[in-house]
C-alpha cells in the first residue's frame, strides 16, 4: 500500500471532525477553495459557529456528540485522530439547496443559511477520511486555517472511515442533492439521542445504545470495523472489568474492602446487562446479600469476589444465599450458578462447585465476553453460552465459545467478500445463490452446501444485519442478493 507523507493539518471545529470520524459527514465548509487531491491531518478546534448557538448550528441528533467532542478538547495537548484527502470542492450559492443539504449532513438548515448569509457563498469540500495508525498529540496552537505539524507523518489508506461503496453512495447523493433514503430511521436516531438518560434504567439505556449502534451501522454512519474500546469513551468501562476483579492494595489505597467489592459487583452487573441478561435489582448484594440474580433469558444467581483469590466458602455461601433469597429449591436446582473471581480456585472450592453445579470464571474471561459483544453487537448468544457454563472452572470452555463465535464471524465476513468480488468481476449488481456458491467453492474456509450458504445469505440480508439486500423469488434458488456493506473481523 502506498505510503503518503503529510506535513500539514487543517483546522476544523471538533464536532465537524467527529462527524467525519463517524461517517455521518463527508463534507466540510472551508473558507477557502480546496484543491482536489490535497492531503492533511485534521486538527480539532473550539471555534464559533457563525454566531449561532451550537444547538442551532447542528441537527438535534448530533448535539450530544458535538458537545462531547468540544468537552474532550484538552488545553495542554490536542489529539489528532484522522487525516483526509480532498476529493472535490464546489461553490454553493443557491439557498434553495440548503434544506436538502441539511438532511444529508449534521448541520441545520438555519446554520447553513447563516453561513451563506455571512460569507455570500459556501465552499463545499468533499473529504475522504482515514484514521491515523496512532493518534498524534501536539501542543495547541492559535486557531488558523492550516498549521504545520511538528514532524512529517507517513500514512496509508488502510483505515478508511467509509469503504469505497459507502463513500461513493454518499458522495453521489450529496452531489446530486438527493434526499436521504431512510429519513424515518434518522428521526428515530434523533429521538434516541435526545432521550433523557436520567429517566430510564441502566438496562433501558444499554438497550437504547445497542439500537442506536445498529441504526448507525445500517445508515452507514459507522465504519464497518469492530468498535475501538480505547477510542470510544462510552465503552471504556469494559477495560476495567478485570482490573476491578483482580484488585490489589496498591490500586485500592484509601478504599475499604466493602467498597472495592461493591465496585466489582456493580461492573459485573453492568457487564451481564450488556450481554443481554435481565438483572433483578430486588436482590441486593453486600454483606449477607446475594450479589446478583438474573431473571432472563434464564435464571442465574452469582457471587462476585474481588481480590487476590476466591475464598473457599464461596460455593457454600452462594448455595445458602440462593436458597434463602429464591425460596424455591426446584428453581435453585434449575438455575445457572456462577462465581466470578480471580486466580485458580483451590481444590476444595473446585470440588464444592462441581458438587453444587456451579461455574467459576475469572474477571478476565468476563471482560473477553463483553469485548466480543461490544465489537460485534449481538454475537453472544446467551442460550448457547449456557451450555458452556458447566460445573467447575470454565475459563477454557468460555475461550472455546469465543473462538467459535469469532470463526462464525470470519466465515460471514469471507462470504460478504466473495459476493462483493463476484459482483465486481461479473459487472452485475445482483447474484443468485448458485452463482455465489460457485465462487465460494473456489476457496472455501469450510465446506457449505448451497442450502447452508443460502441460510447464511438470508441471515446477512435481514433488515437488522443489512450486509446484503435480497430480492425474493418463489424458489429460494432464484433469490437474488446484492452487496450493501462490509463486515470486517479483527484477525487477532
Amino acid at each position: 500500500m502506498n505510503q503518503l507523507p503529510i506535513a500539514t493539518a487543517f483546522c476544523l471545529p471538533a464536532p465537524d471532525i467527529e462527524a467525519l470520524n463517524q461517517g455521518r459527514n463527508i463534507l466540510v465548509m472551508p473558507r477557502i477553495f480546496m484543491n482536489p487531491g490535497r492531503l492533511f491531518a485534521l486538527y480539532p478546534t473550539d471555534i464559533e459557529f457563525n454566531s449561532l448557538p451550537l444547538e442551532q448550528y447542528y441537527r438535534p441528533g448530533f448535539i450530544p456528540i458535538a458537545k462531547q467532542s468540544i468537552a474532550e478538547l484538552n488545553q495542554n495537548k490536542v489529539k489528532i485522530k484522522v487525516w483526509a484527502k480532498c476529493e472535490l470542492c464546489q461553490t454553493l450559492d443557491k439557498p434553495e439547496e440548503l434544506e436538502t443539504l441539511s438532511k444529508l449532513t449534521v448541520w441545520t438548515a438555519e446554520g447553513l443559511h447563516k453561513t451563506l448569509e455571512q460569507r455570500g457563498h459556501i465552499f463545499l469540500a468533499y473529504f475522504r477520511v482515514y484514521r491515523l495508525p496512532q493518534p498524534l498529540e501536539i501542543a495547541p496552537v492559535s486557531s488558523s486555517r492550516f498549521i504545520s505539524l511538528p514532524a512529517t507523518i507517513t500514512v496509508d489508506e488502510s483505515q478508511a472511515i467509509l469503504d469505497s461503496n459507502q463513500f461513493e453512495n454518499l458522495y453521489r447523493k450529496i452531489l446530486n442533492r438527493q434526499p436521504p433514503e431512510h429519513p424515518e430511521l434518522e428521526e428515530l436516531e434523533t429521538a434516541i439521542a435526545q432521550f433523557k438518560t436520567n429517566s430510564s434504567s441502566q438496562e433501558e439505556q444499554l438497550g437504547l445504545n445497542l439500537l442506536k449502534a445498529n441504526i448507525h451501522q445500517f445508515l452507514g454512519w459507522k465504519t464497518s470495523k469492530p468498535a475501538n474500546l480505547t477510542d470510544d469513551s462510552s465503552l471504556n468501562w469494559i477495560n476495567e472489568i478485570a482490573a476491578l476483579g483482580n484488585r490489589s492494595k496498591e490500586l485500592d489505597e484509601g478504599k475499604s474492602n466493602y467498597q472495592a467489592g461493591t465496585d466489582f459487583e456493580n461492573i459485573v452487573k453492568q457487564s451481564l446487562e450488556f450481554l443481554g441478561f435481565t438483572i433483578d435489582y430486588a436482590h441486593k448484594g453486600g454483606a449477607g446479600g446475594l450479589d446478583l440474580f438474573c431473571s432472563q433469558p434464564y435464571p442465574l444467581v452469582g457471587e462476585c469476589k474481588a481480590g487476590r483469590k476466591i475464598p473457599n466458602d464461596t460455593a457454600v455461601q452462594l448455595l445458602n444465599l440462593g436458597t434463602l433469597r429464591l425460596n424455591d429449591e426446584k428453581l435453585l436446582k434449575d438455575t445457572t450458578k456462577l462465581i466470578i473471581g480471580p486466580g485458580e480456585p483451590t481444590q476444595q472450592l473446585n470440588k464444592a462447585a462441581k458438587v453444587h453445579g456451579m461455574a467459576i470464571i475469572n474477571p478476565e474471561t468476563l471482560e473477553k465476553l463483553v469485548k466480543l459483544q461490544a465489537q460485534y453487537p449481538g454475537s453472544v448468544d446467551l442460550i448457547e453460552l449456557k451450555n458452556y457454563l458447566q460445573k467447575g472452572q470454565m475459563d477454557d470452555n468460555i475461550d472455546e465459545y469465543i473462538k467459535m463465535v469469532v470463526n462464525r464471524l470470519k466465515l460471514r465476513s469471507h462470504i460478504i467478500q466473495v459476493v462483493k468480488k463476484y459482483l465486481n468481476n461479473a459487472q452485475v449488481s445482483e447474484a443468485t445463490v448458485s452463482g455465489i456458491h460457485g465462487s465460494y467453492c473456489a476457496n472455501p474456509p469450510q465446506p457449505l452446501s448451497e442450502r447452508e450458504l443460502y441460510e447464511i445469505l438470508l441471515e446477512l440480508s435481514s433488515p437488522l444485519a443489512g450486509y446484503f439486500g435480497r430480492k425474493k423469488a418463489e424458489d429460494w434458488r432464484n433469490d437474488r442478493f446484492y452487496f450493501l456493506r462490509e463486515l470486517i473481523v479483527d484477525q487477532t
